[in-house]
C-alpha cells in the first residue's frame, strides 16, 4: 500500500506481530554472560602468563610477568616476529575479525550484522592476542577480552531467540564485563559499553548492564584478588593551585590524542600499499617490535608494572621520556601491521609517561611548582585515550576506579575535558571509529533525548480540518480537490464524518482517483471509496507513538480522536506534522536571541510593544527570506499589502510555497526581521 494511504481495511488484524523487550530474560543471560566474562578474563590472564614464560623464560609457567628481564640478548628480536607469523596465519585462515584491538569490531557488529559475532571469533581472538601478547607485544589483554566478551553475549543470543536489540544489549553486556574483570573497574565497565557499543542509555540496557559488569567483578575478587588493579602511594594532586598546569596538560592530552590517531592510521596505511600478502604484515610489524624492545625492553608486553612505576613516581625523566616515544613507536608499527592486542594498557603506559614528563619539566621551569609527577601521569593517563575514543566519561571513572583516590577526580575531570574538547575540535573521527567510518559506517556517539517522545500529539495536531460527509459523491469529493479550495488544495486525504461530528472513515486522493477510473461519473456515496477501519492517535499519546502506528501500518497519516470517544474527531496529523516537532528543534538550537548585555546598549533589542505577528500563505521562501500573502484578519497593516517580504534570522525547515504560516516579526531599518515562523494547517 503507498503511503498516501491513511488507513488500511483490517488495519488492527494485520498489524504486525511485534516482540517486547524481555528485561527479565536480558538480565539474566546478563548474568550468566557476566560469570563467564570472569573466567574468560582469568584464563586469558593465564594464557598470556604461559606464553610470555615460554617465549621469554623457556618454563611451564602461569605466573604473569614482563618480559623485561628476559637474557635472551639479540634473540628478543626474533621472538615477536615468531609470534606476528602465528596471528597473520590465524587472521588468514581463521578469522580476520581478529585484527586489531577488539572494540572497533564489536562496534561494527552492533552497527552493520545486528550484534551477531562469529563464535570462532570467541575462540581466536584470546588465543591470538595471549600469541601476540605473550611474544613481546606491546598490547594489554582488555581489548582482546572486550571483544571476546562480546562475541560470547553475542553467541548467547543467537542461540536463544531473541530481537537485534536484545542481542545489541547481551553484546554491551560481554564487552563491559570484559573490561571490568581486566582492571576491577565495574562502573567504567558499564559506561564504557555504553559510549561504545550501546549507543543509548536506558533502563532497559543499564540494569543488565549492572548485573554482568557486578558478577565480573566478583569473579575477579575471587581469581585474582581484590586489590586496586594499579596500586598507587598518597598523592598530592596539588588543588586548587595546580589547576593553571592541569589546564596546559589538558591542551597537551588532547594534541597527543590527536597525533596518536592520525600516525596510527597512516601507518596502517602504509602496511596496506605493501605488495604482499596480508599475512606477513603482523610479522614485519612485530620486527620493528623486536628492534624497539632490544635497546627498550620496559616496551615489551603488556607494562602493568612499568604503570605502577610511573604512577609512583620511580622511574626517572629520561626513562620516562624514553617509555612515552618508544612504546607509542612500538604500539603503532605493531598494531597498524594487523596483528592482535588491545589499546588501552600501552596508550595508558605511554600518556602516564607523558604526564609525569610534562610535570617534571613544569618543576625545573617553574621553581616552586611542586607538581607531584605520579598525580600529572595518572590524569594524562585517562585523558589520552578518553579524547583519542571519545569515551570521556568513562575514563574519568575509570582512572579514579584503578586508582581508588577520590582526591584524583576534580584534575582528571578537568583534563579529560580540555583534552576531549580539542579531540573534537581537530579529529573528525576517533580511534575507535575511524576505521568504521574509512568502511562508509557513520557512528553517532552522542545522546540526545528524543524530541518526539517529549511532545504530546495534543501540541501538534491540526484542528479544525477540513472533512467530508458520507453522503457526498466521489465526483463532488474530486471537485472539491480540484477547485483550488486552500483548505483542500493541500490535503492528500480527508476524514469522513457524519451528521454528529463523529468518524466514520477516511477517503483519500488515490481512492477517489480508483473509483473515478472504473465510474467516471463518480455518483458512489465517498464512503464507500473510503475506509472505515482506521488507525487513530489520541491527544495525549506522545508525538513518538503517533509516528510509530505510521511506520508499523505503512500510513502517512492519522486521525486524533479522543480517548474517551474514538469516534470523535477532534485533529490531525501526518509526517509534516511530526518533521515540524525537528524544525522547532533546530530553531531552538540555531537562533542566538538578544541578550540583556545587547538590549541594554540598544543594539538588538526589540520592545514588545513593536512585535507584531501576521498569518498568511508563503508566496516565495529561501534561506533568509520570505514572501507572505497576509490574511484579511490578520495584522491590519500588514493585510492592506498584496504581500510582503520578511527577513529571516535562520533558515525555516518544513515550509514550502502554499503553506500557510503565522510569522512573529519586527521592523528594523525599514525591513521586517522574523523571530520565528510556525505553520498553521499541516499537509493532510
Amino acid at each position: 500500500m503507498s503511503d498516501d494511504d491513511a488507513v488500511i481495511p483490517g488495519a488492527r488484524a494485520q498489524q504486525q506481530a511485534t516482540a517486547g523487550y524481555r528485561l527479565g530474560l536480558v538480565s539474566l543471560l546478563a548474568a550468566a554472560i557476566g560469570l563467564a566474562a570472569g573466567v574468560i578474563a582469568f584464563l586469558l590472564y593465564n594464557l598470556i602468563g604461559l606464553f610470555t614464560n615460554l617465549a621469554f623464560y623457556h618454563v611451564w609457567s602461569f605466573h604473569f610477568r614482563s618480559p623485561e628481564a628476559n637474557q635472551l640478548g639479540p634473540w628478543v628480536i626474533v621472538i615477536p616476529v615468531i609470534g606476528g607469523l602465528a596471528v597473520g596465519v590465524m587472521a588468514k585462515y581463521g578469522s580476520e575479525k581478529i585484527k586489531g584491538h577488539g572494540i572497533p569490531e564489536a562496534m561494527e557488529a552492533v552497527l552493520t550484522s545486528g550484534s551477531r559475532i562469529e563464535a570462532k571469533v570467541a575462540i581466536l581472538k584470546p588465543i591470538s592476542a595471549a600469541i601476540a601478547i605473550g611474544t613481546g607485544g606491546p598490547f594489554g589483554a582488555e581489548g582482546p577480552i572486550i571483544q571476546t566478551g562480546g562475541a560470547f553475549g553475542s553467541v548467547v543470543g543467537q542461540i536463544i531467540s531473541t530481537t537485534a536489540a536484545e542481542r545489541k544489549v547481551l553484546l554491551a553486556c560481554g564487552a563491559g564485563a570484559g573490561m571490568a574483570a581486566t582492571f576491577n573497574t565495574p562502573i567504567a565497565g558499564v559506561i564504557l559499553a555504553i559510549e561504545l557499543l550501546l549507543f543509548e542509555f536506558r533502563a532497559r540496557s543499564f540494569i543488565p548492564l549492572v548485573i554482568s559488569t557486578t558478577l565480573a567483578t566478583s569473579v575477579h575478587l575471587m581469581l585474582l584478588g581484590r586489590g586496586a588493579m594499579f596500586q598507587m602511594l598518597p598523592t598530592d594532586f596539588g588543588i586548587p593551585r595546580g589547576l593553571p598546569y592541569y589546564v596546559l596538560l589538558g591542551v597537551v592530552c588532547g594534541f597527543a590524542a590527536i597525533g596518536f590517531t592520525k600516525v596510527l592510521y597512516w601507518v596502517e596505511d602504509q602496511f596496506d600499499r605493501l605488495p604482499i600478502d596480508d599475512l606477513w604484515h603482523p610479522a614485519i610489524g612485530a620486527l620493528a617490535l623486536g628492534i624497539i624492545g632490544f635497546f627498550v625492553p620496559r616496551v615489551l608486553g603488556v607494562g602493568y608494572d612499568t604503570i605502577s612505576d610511573i604512577l609512583n613516581n620511580s622511574l626517572t625523566w629520561k626513562l620516562l621520556l624514553l617509555i612515552a616515544v618508544f612504546k607509542s613507536l612500538a604500539l603503532v608499527l605493531s598494531l597498524g601491521s594487523g596483528t592482535s592486542g588491545g589499546l588501552l594498557a600501552p596508550m595508558f603506559m605511554a600518556s602516564a609517561a607523558l604526564g609525569g614528563v610534562f610535570a617534571m619539566g613544569v618543576n625545573r621551569i617553574v621553581p616552586g611548582a611542586g607538581l607531584a609527577p605520579g598525580a600529572f601521569a595518572l590524569v594524562a593517563m585517562g585523558a589520552v585515550f578518553g579524547a583519542a575514543a571519545r569515551a570521556t566519561f568513562a575514563f574519568i571513572v575509570f582512572a579514579f576506579e584503578i586508582t581508588r583516590d577520590y582526591n584524583a577526580v576534580l584534575p582528571l575531570m578537568l583534563v579529560c575535558v580540555i583534552a576531549d574538547a580539542i579531540a573534537i575540535r581537530f579529529l573528525p573521527n576517533s580511534i575507535m571509529t575511524e576505521k568504521l567510518a574509512r568502511r562508509g559506517l557513520d557512528t553517532h556517539q552522542e545522546y540526545e533525548a528524543n524530541v518526539l517522545k517529549q511532545v504530546r500529539v495534543r501540541q501538534i495536531m491540526a484542528q479544525g480540518v477540513a472533512t467530508v460527509s458520507p453522503q457526498d459523491t466521489v465526483r463532488s469529493v474530486a471537485d472539491r480537490f480540484a477547485s483550488g479550495d486552500p483548505r483542500l488544495a493541500r490535503h492528500r486525504a480527508l476524514p469522513i464524518v457524519d451528521a454528529e461530528g463523529n468518524l466514520v472513515g477516511i477517503v483519500t486522493q488515490g481512492d477517489i482517483l480508483r473509483v473515478l477510473e472504473s465510474d467516471p461519473a463518480g455518483q458512489a456515496p465517498v464512503i464507500d471509496a473510503g475506509v472505515r477501519s482506521l488507525i487513530v492517535t489520541h491527544p495525549d499519546e506522545s508525538a513518538f507513538t503517533a509516528m510509530t502506528k505510521m511506520l508499523v501500518n505503512n500510513v502517512g497519516r492519522l486521525p486524533v480522536v479522543e480517548r474517551a470517544n474514538s469516534r470523535k474527531l477532534v485533529g490531525y496529523v501526518n509526517r509534516a506534522t511530526l518533521m515540524a516537532c525537528w524544525g522547532r528543534h533546530l530553531q531552538d538550537e540555531s537562533l542566538r536571541e538578544s541578550g540583556w548585555y545587547r538590549q541594554l546598549r540598544g543594539r538588538g533589542g526589540v520592545p514588545e510593544s513593536a512585535r507584531r505577528t501576521v498569518a498568511g500563505h508563503v508566496v516565495e521562501i529561501s534561506t533568509n527570506r520570505l514572501q507572505l500573502r497576509p490574511d484579511a484578519a490578520s495584522d491590519e497593516k500588514a493585510a492592506a499589502m498584496a504581500s510582503e517580504e520578511f527577513s529571516l534570522l535562520v533558515p525555516v525547515p518544513g515550509i514550502s510555497l502554499g503553506d500557510h504560516v503565522r510569522v512573529k516579526f519586527h521592523d528594523e531599518n525599514g525591513h521586517h526581521v522574523a523571530h520565528s515562523v510556525e505553520e498553521l494547517q499541516t499537509r493532510q
